[in-house]
């Protein structure tokens, strides 16, 4: 019989997320996965169409069962967002109570809310059976960053359900060893935990140079940042790069086309025409995931960084991942261990999270390599990821925890 593993994930197909992935590969290797989620809303806020809470509750993907309950969309406010989070808990609630499906595993794919992973604590200790948890997003770290709250009351409380959730979890994996170390320090124990980082989908590979219409062909050094365009991004340092490198007055125009959505792309998109760089940026809308190694194949270098703050310092995103697996130079303004991994693999430039004008010096210089040098570049990152985040290895060192 097969084993049958129930992943818990507010987020899911359609929806991009690495766990669609996760989810599709153990359906091949024999697998029955059934997949608790939400509606489909993420990032723009509102329900996807074709989906509602009378729409499209049940589906197969890919030979997964997916299960969907009721919840609120994310909207474009810190309210709305908040009973996002609490109306997936509470669906999740009494899902746990009415539900007959039988599981072997509880697997729960953890970015923002941790909340999402009560419904799966809940369910494997009603079945008295083993529950992992895949740590994206740190919390109370993350809340705090995010919404600015330092209350103590408040994070106290967000603390006291993390450990609740640790304290009842079989196996914790993290995707970066820092969040490993921090997890640590709440007391939860070395032999708990395990690093086991991200690995990009197969269709993320190196591809011959093109043209797409979506990027003028001219003799720009485009630049490519593909993802969700959040605060927690810190992709604000663009246009005030962008503004130092115009001031450089350097003979080499430089293009940052910005493929995604997100809650912060109308206020990206202000602060570009503010400063008057509005000419070397192009806002492309968000794409299916599998078109993106063709925007990498069409570009010079890839852009991603994150905000300047401890908890980012500890996070490796998963877009570094896809950007390694297509072998593109990589430009990150990053700190902690996705500084680390840039420069250990030799894939590009990288410099301090929020040093705009650091920033501006390394594209400058970046702009200028020969076709030879940039080509090498992507050579490192993809023989680096080949190395380090090979899919079918951790794919096999997940399978000794479903025996």
């Amino acid at each position: 019989m097969k084993k049958h593993i129930l992943v818990v994930a507010q987020y899911f197909y359609p929806e991009q997320f690495r766990i669609n992935d996760i989810c599709t590969e153990w359906v091949k290797r024999g697998y029955k996965v059934t997949v608790l989620t939400g509606i489909p809303n993420y990032p723009q806020g509102k329900y996807y169409e074709g989906y509602g809470l009378f729409k499209k509750r049940k589906e197969i993907y890919e030979g997964i069962e997916i299960i969907r309950i009721p919840l609120i969309p994310r909207g474009n406010n810190a309210i709305m967002l908040a009973l996002n989070y609490l109306s997936f808990v509470v669906s999740g609630f009494f899902w746990k109570v009415f539900t007959l499906i039988k599981a072997d595993y509880v697997f729960i794919f953890e970015v923002s809310p941790m909340t999402q992973a009560l419904p799966g604590v809940w369910f494997a200790k009603k079945r008295k059976i083993p529950c992992y948890l895949y740590v994206q997003d740190l919390w109370p770290e993350n809340v705090e960053i995010i919404t600015g709250i330092t209350n103590n009351v408040f994070i106290g409380a967000i603390g006291k359900m993390v450990d609740y959730i640790y304290a009842r979890c079989t196996k914790i994996f993290t995707t970066s060893n820092s969040f490993k170390e921090s997890i640590e320090k709440r007391g939860v124990p070395s032999e708990k935990i395990e690093y086991w980082p991200q690995y990009a989908e197969d269709f993320y590979r190196p591809i011959e140079k093109i043209n797409i219409d979506e990027i003028p062909n001219d003799d720009a050094f485009n630049i490519i940042f593909a993802g969700n365009i959040g605060n927690a991004q810190g992709l604000d340092i663009l246009p005030k790069t962008a503004v130092l490198i115009k001031k450089n007055n350097l003979n080499r125009k430089i293009r940052f086309n910005i493929v995604g959505d997100g809650r912060y792309k109308e206020a990206l998109i202000n602060f570009v025409n503010s400063a008057n760089v509005s000419d070397m940026f192009n806002f492309i809308p968000k794409q299916p995931a599998t078109r993106i190694p063709q925007f990498m194949a069409a570009s010079d270098a890839a852009f991603l960084c994150l905000t300047d703050s401890p908890l980012f310092a500890m996070t490796i995103p998963a877009k570094l991942q896809s950007y390694m697996a297509c072998g593109i130079p990589i430009i990150a303004s990053a700190d902690g261990e996705t500084n680390q991994i840039i420069k250990e693999s030799n894939a590009g430039v990288s410099c301090p999270a929020g040093d705009a004008e650091r920033l501006s010096d390394l594209i400058n210089d970046l702009s200028f390599k020969s076709y030879d040098e940039l080509t090498k570049l992507g050579f490192n990152a993809r023989d680096y990821y080949d190395r380090t985040f090979n899919k079918e290895e951790l794919l096999k060192r997940m399978d000794k925890h479903f025996g």
